[in-house]
């Protein structure tokens, strides 16, 4: 299930808006796509957030377009940074499958706003998933959205309570 970047904004508004300003400060980020024979390909890319919108726009047959066109599931990290402030921050991830936008209004704000080289590829983002990962009280945490389930947020690494011996010989939880 995926859905657009708007929807994700109404849903987990401090979410996106995080996620929006973790990838401001830097112009590149990291696109992962996958090849023909399905091994991952990583890559350089600007991300636009504009018009409700997750936007990708490429070079005329880059590599990365035609792994797009071929296979449109993908996803972009943020860029972390250079020093040790940056890297304190966290991680953002959006995850979907692009749609490629031919024509039309989109495109054409797009273009008005960022001034793209021609030939170009517009791709669209429909949303499966928006991840934030940060280090906060003490220990790794994760905040995920989803379309359906929603946001949760938890602590990969905390381990449960272990398992108290139930009478008998078995365990009890």
């Amino acid at each position: 299930m995926t859905t657009r970047w708007n929807d994700v904004c109404q849903a987990a508004p401090q979410l996106a808006q995080w996620v929006q300003a973790r990838f401001a400060p830097h112009e590149h980020h990291v696109l992962a796509t996958l090849r023909a024979d399905g091994s991952p390909r990583v890559s350089g890319i600007e991300v636009d957030f504009g018009g409700g919108e997750v936007w990708l726009g490429m070079i005329w047959h880059s590599r990365k377009a035609l792994d797009l066109r071929r296979d449109p599931r993908c996803a972009v990290h943020v860029n972390p940074g250079a020093g040790a402030d940056e890297l304190r921050a966290g991680d953002a991830r959006v995850s979907g499958v692009a749609v490629e936008v031919h024509e039309g209004e989109a495109r054409a704000a797009y273009v008005a706003r960022l001034g793209p080289p021609h030939p170009f590829h517009l791709f669209r983002i429909d949303v499966h998933e928006v991840t934030r990962t940060w280090n906060g009280e003490g220990t790794l945490q994760l905040q995920s959205w989803r379309p359906g389930p929603g946001l949760r947020t938890f602590r990969p690494y905390e381990r449960e309570a272990p398992a108290e011996p139930a009478p008998g010989g078995g365990r009890r939880r």
